[in-house]
């Protein structure tokens, strides 16, 4: 089993080791055909990537942080995401099926 971080930050990157994080591999780019049922992903995934993730029989591990506006597009330093109390929470992602799409 593999724990996956997924990020393109190099502060987030930095959080997660201050953080004492257990990861096997730091990616920029998830590809969800690497990802195997017992892996753990932790990154912040558009939403179609983290029901992948999830489908694989893997667990879905998100960096969620309250972003004020301001902050919005700004490169974070990890001193900074621990400031604004980012934390990795987990998810279970599942698309629902409806007869109808929008």
């Amino acid at each position: 089993m593999t724990t996956w971080f997924i990020s393109r930050h190099p502060g987030a990157i930095e959080w997660a080791r201050q953080q004492g994080l257990r990861v096997d591999e730091y990616l920029t780019h998830l590809d969800p055909a690497r990802i195997r049922a017992g892996d753990t992903v932790i990154g912040s995934l558009p939403v179609n990537l983290a029901a992948q993730v999830c489908e694989a029989g893997a667990r879905y591990r998100h960096i969620s942080l309250e972003l004020p506006a301001n902050l919005r597009g700004v490169e974070l330093s990890a001193e900074q995401l621990a400031e604004l109390g980012a934390r990795v929470r987990p998810f279970d992602v599942r698309p629902i099926c409806i007869e109808e799409e929008l």
